[in-house]
């Protein structure tokens, strides 16, 4: 359980290419209040695609 005032959120990341969501994470929204892109493998692609945190 999150504590109160605590910077980091669970964030899901989505393919770019397919629009599937495979990698749950968490960020610190104090030091990267933009949404975050990560070149990462896909499953369904089965390729390295670039995810996006999802809204």
């Amino acid at each position: 359980m999150a504590k109160k005032g605590e910077a980091r959120e669970r964030i899901t990341m989505v393919c770019t290419e397919c629009k599937d969501e495979n990698y749950r994470t968490s960020k610190n929204k104090r030091n990267t209040p933009d949404r975050l892109e990560i070149k990462k493998h896909c499953p369904k692609c089965k390729k390295t695609t670039t995810h996006k945190e999802k809204k």
